[in-house]
């Protein structure tokens, strides 16, 4: 007999991330739910620290305006040599409305002739159910290093500045970038939890 399907709310307006977590979390009985599926209205607060805050800022949030089991993240990109910045910022570093490439733009201009370009993605999920009022984090980082100009089409972010074992992760097809990036591992780790929960 098969498991009963459950809804999971996930909370980003992010089609990017959306399509991604849908490949991550194919065989699994859940039924994603977009904030627009929901009915949302408003944005939740996003002002921690730290990636864990804001996403169980986020993931709290949602899941009170909807009733649903919600899932929400919070990722960024931490640079040695800037010491972790952009980090929590990494979203809006350029400005509240800045596009990928003005995001990563600028990020280039400030390492220009910096020797030291290690750099690591992260990325924490949050797991919340409003009706058992559980709570829930998953984190995964990817480790790598920055280029000095952007390579490759695929992805979306800072994937084409940065790089692991030789290419960027937009010069990885999306089930290559799956396998290594920190959201892929994050999420990995909440579908290894939802396999268990919901299995029959």
């Amino acid at each position: 007999m098969s498991a009963p399907r459950r809804r999971l709310l996930v909370a980003t307006g992010s089609a990017h991330k959306l399509i991604e977590l849908q490949r991550l979390f194919g065989d699994l009985p859940i039924d994603l739910v977009t904030l627009r599926d929901a009915g949302i209205v408003g944005e939740a607060p996003e002002d921690g620290a730290t990636f864990e805050e804001n996403a169980l800022q986020k993931a709290r949030w949602y899941a009170a305006a909807s009733g649903e089991w919600t899932l929400a993240d919070d990722s960024g990109l931490e640079v040695a040599a800037l010491e972790g910045a952009p980090g929590v910022y990494t979203r809006r570093y350029a400005g509240a409305d800045a596009t990928d490439v003005q995001n990563y733009e600028k990020l280039l201009a400030a390492t220009v002739g910096v020797a030291d370009r290690s750099a690591r993605f992260v990325c924490t999920m949050a797991l919340v159910d409003p009706v058992d009022r559980s709570e829930r984090t998953f984190r995964g980082e990817c480790r790598g290093s920055l280029t000095t100009a952007p390579r490759g089409t695929f992805g979306f972010g800072y994937d084409p500045i940065f790089e692991v074992d030789g290419r960027t992760m937009a010069e990885r097809p999306p089930a290559e970038k799956d396998a290594l990036s920190h959201r892929g591992r994050a999420a990995a780790l909440v579908a290894a939890a939802l396999r268990s929960e919901l299995q029959p």
